[in-house]
């Protein structure tokens, strides 16, 4: 229960209604801590799959409960171990998750390995878990409440901004706890409403509207029905075959047809996103952007048009982490998400991204976690993911059989003219679609112009 510290009289404060708001200030913010030690007591007693009760354990997280909506620092701390126990594909009780946090230097911090025994001592039955969880996310919303009221507060005592400003804060702060407003989860639909979404899509298919994302060719179109959200397609190659400047061809397409866009990219700087975007759509040899003086007269005009002409149009944001966590990746995605929605998003490359493992977990255990992650975040966002992949010298995808699981369209990008010179196919590319979730294994085959930073359609008779 909430208690508040004791403050100044009214009297001493001179003003009656300012103490009451520094009264207010100085409640101790909603928190259940008995609550969270529940929560806590229940994932550590549910979290074995060979537990009766390990249902459970799905049960609670799929309230959405999060790190960050515990109170104390230490229950954070806490669950974030148990959440990287389960995910290294061990079981989760308080010896493996006392491991865990010994080795993040933190067992001494939440109050040692008795502190979680006291945890699970705290469940009176891991039935409840969702319920506990549920009540520690109400006390959490109502403290993002508070914070959000506290920032129009300070604005609007400022005197800062004008109206406008004004407004568009207290709008931004408003949808936000709507947004995040905790609660039970909505009946899933039943297949009578399901129906007539279902007839208007598959007559779009069949009259030819396009359901899904353009790939920018049109053959790959045709094969795959297009991108389409809450899926994932990962386009795999050997270093420098091209699929960086594939992705980013698929990107610039799709934000050209109106998608909203994240190129996030661990290989390139955001200078060299650019030269293969100008590269691409002006025809500018690359080498041409890379070196000095190569550029002639026509060709800056041609970069100077393209500022009105594309790039002020286009809604396309690059994201270059400084580090190269999955965390930092799908931050990123949820803040576009928010502020002007995301259809697309495209990493580069998916083995540079890293998580939070644990000693006993395997690079190829590593890689599967970043692809579940990926995908997950395609179904909570509800975009399409670009994931590419470096493929070992015997072409299979590096260290992780899991992508290609998790994928629904796997593309390899192959060069038959990459060990001949005298190649009777110079210049083709063959995209080999390994998987695909819409259609037909195939091969598609498109022009590869490397010095245009772009692969095209190859030309029709």
């Amino acid at each position: 229960m909430s208690t508040s510290i004791p403050v100044q009289s009214h009297d001493a404060l001179g003003d009656d209604s300012e103490g009451k708001q520094l009264a207010a200030f100085a409640r101790v913010p909603p928190q259940d801590l008995q609550a969270e030690q529940a929560v806590l007591g229940s994932l550590l007693l549910s979290g074995s799959p060979k537990s009766a009760s390990y249902r459970y354990f799905g049960e609670i997280l799929d309230t959405g409960l999060v790190a960050e909506e515990y109170y104390r620092p230490a229950h954070q701390m806490i669950h974030r171990a148990i959440l990287e126990v389960h995910e290294a594909g061990e079981p989760v009780d308080p010896v493996t998750v006392a491991n865990a946090l010994t080795e993040r230097g933190q067992l001494a911090r939440v109050g040692g390995a008795s502190y979680l025994h006291l945890c699970v001592e705290a469940a009176p039955t891991t039935a409840n878990g969702p319920r506990y969880a549920e009540i520690v996310r109400a006390k959490a919303y109502r403290r993002a409440v508070i914070e959000s009221a506290n920032r129009i507060l300070e604005f609007a005592f400022s005197e800062a901004g004008d109206e406008d400003e004004v407004r568009a804060l207290v709008e931004q702060q408003l949808t936000d706890i709507v947004a995040g407003t905790p609660g039970l989860h909505e009946v899933p639909p039943a297949v009578a409403d399901l129906y007539l979404p279902f007839v208007a899509e598959t007559e779009d298919i069949q009259n030819g509207q396009r359901t899904g994302l353009t790939y920018g060719l049109d053959d790959l179109d045709m094969v795959t029905s297009g991108m389409h959200p809450a899926n994932v397609t990962v386009v795999a190659a050997q270093s420098g075959v091209g699929k960086s400047t594939l992705a980013l061809n698929m990107a610039v397409a799709a934000a050209k047809a109106g998608a909203k866009v994240l190129f996030s990219s661990l290989e390139m700087s955001s200078t060299e996103l650019m030269q293969k975007i100008v590269a691409a759509e002006k025809k500018i040899a690359l080498h041409h952007l890379t070196h000095q003086g190569g550029l002639t007269s026509e060709e800056w005009e041609k970069i100077h048009a393209l500022g009105p002409e594309l790039f002020q149009k286009l809604s396309l944001r690059v994201y270059r982490p400084e580090g190269a966590a999955l965390g930092d990746i799908a931050s990123a995605a949820r803040a576009c998400a928010r502020a002007e929605g995301l259809d697309l998003l495209v990493v580069d490359y998916l083995q540079l991204v890293e998580i939070t493992q644990s000693r006993n977990m395997t690079r190829e255990q590593a890689v599967a976690a970043v692809s579940r992650g990926l995908k997950n975040l395609s179904v909570l966002l509800d975009c399409h993911v670009i994931a590419l992949a470096q493929l070992n010298d015997d072409g299979m995808v590096r260290e992780s059989r899991a992508i290609k699981n998790d994928a629904s369209v796997l593309i390899k990008i192959e060069r038959p003219d990459a060990d001949e010179t005298e190649s009777p196919r110079a210049g083709e590319v063959d995209l080999v679609i390994e998987k695909n979730r819409f259609g037909p294994t195939t091969c598609v085959t498109v022009a590869g112009q490397l010095h245009y930073s772009r692969f095209v359609d190859m030309a029709r008779t």
